[in-house]
């Protein structure tokens, strides 16, 4: 797929903001007045900035609004409703720390799981689509998840919940690297079922569809080194996970925090790279691509 930078600036940042948000509604830091101003900014920006930036790889951004009238099918429909209900709720539970110094915790539990299905939701939007087979598996909404609250733990300043946050996230991390790589070869996709000319003899192609290109292959097809990925893969797996363990481990401070947060905001950026360079439309079959 087409890695457009719009769409990871979107993963990333509206991950970490959510995932503060999560962590700020559970009361994780306790605080009230300027500095909870200050955390519920830093969400804020995160998370709306994201999803603006979403707007950008739409052809008609104007259009955006109506994605919300499709929520029983679709799960971008799904993704603007719960994100608008979480700013919201999380609004007022912000309002009661930064000017009342009150905390209500009803409140801030309903902003923290509507949060949650934030990403959750955004997670779906790649996870249901069967023609993409490295997304189409369970661990896709356990990546975005596990990443989004690890940036939010570590946006937080929660640094025992970071450093457990950081070893699951790497391993769900690597384990979906190794599931995806087989994923398409496991899926049974072929020419022949890709193109719906499933016959007893193997299908092929008789010549290019042809010979300019076009959306498709603009937008669906997109092809990585294997020695590229690897590298990628380390360098994404060094900046979001092995980095920002060591930070932790050296000292703690708002420097280190800040740091670590940086450096796995880094990490996760090339590894949503990745996700996006890596998905192997299966449409890539009927141009030769696979």
């Amino acid at each position: 797929m087409n890695p457009a930078p719009s769409v990871i600036i979107f993963t990333t940042l509206s991950g970490a903001g959510f995932g503060l948000l999560v962590w700020l509604g559970l009361g994780l830091p306790g605080v009230t007045g300027l500095t909870a101003f200050g955390f519920f900014a830093i969400a804020y920006l995160l998370a709306v900035g994201g999803l603006l930036a979403s707007t950008f790889h739409l052809g008609r951004p104007e259009r955006a609004i109506r994605a919300f009238t499709q929520w029983r099918t679709s799960w971008l429909s799904r993704e603007g409703w719960t994100s608008v209900i979480a700013l919201i709720l999380m609004a007022g539970y912000g309002a009661g720390l930064v000017f009342l110094g009150t905390r209500w915790t009803a409140l801030g539990l309903a902003g923290a799981a509507m949060s949650v299905a934030v990403v959750f939701t955004t997670s779906m939007i790649y996870a249901q689509l069967r023609t993409v087979p490295r997304w189409n598996m369970a661990l896709t909404p356990v990546m975005f998840l596990t990443l989004s609250l690890t940036g939010g733990a570590l946006l937080a300043g929660q640094m025992a919940a970071a450093k457990a946050l950081l070893l699951l996230s790497g391993i769900v991390q690597i384990a979906y690297w190794k599931l995806g790589d087989r994923a398409l070869a496991g899926s049974g996709t072929t020419l022949a079922t890709a193109t719906g000319l499933g016959a007893p003899r193997a299908v092929r192609a008789f010549e290019p569809p042809h010979t300019g290109t076009n959306y498709l292959l603009e937008e669906f097809v997109h092809v990585v080194g294997r020695r590229h990925a690897l590298k990628l893969r380390a360098i994404a797996l060094t900046l979001a996970v092995v980095l920002p363990l060591v930070l932790l481990m050296l000292g703690a401070g708002h420097l280190v925090a800040a740091l670590a947060a940086l450096c796995h905001l880094a990490g996760v950026a090339v590894s949503r790279w990745l996700f996006f360079a890596q998905a192997e439309h299966v449409v890539g079959f009927y141009y030769g691509k696979r």
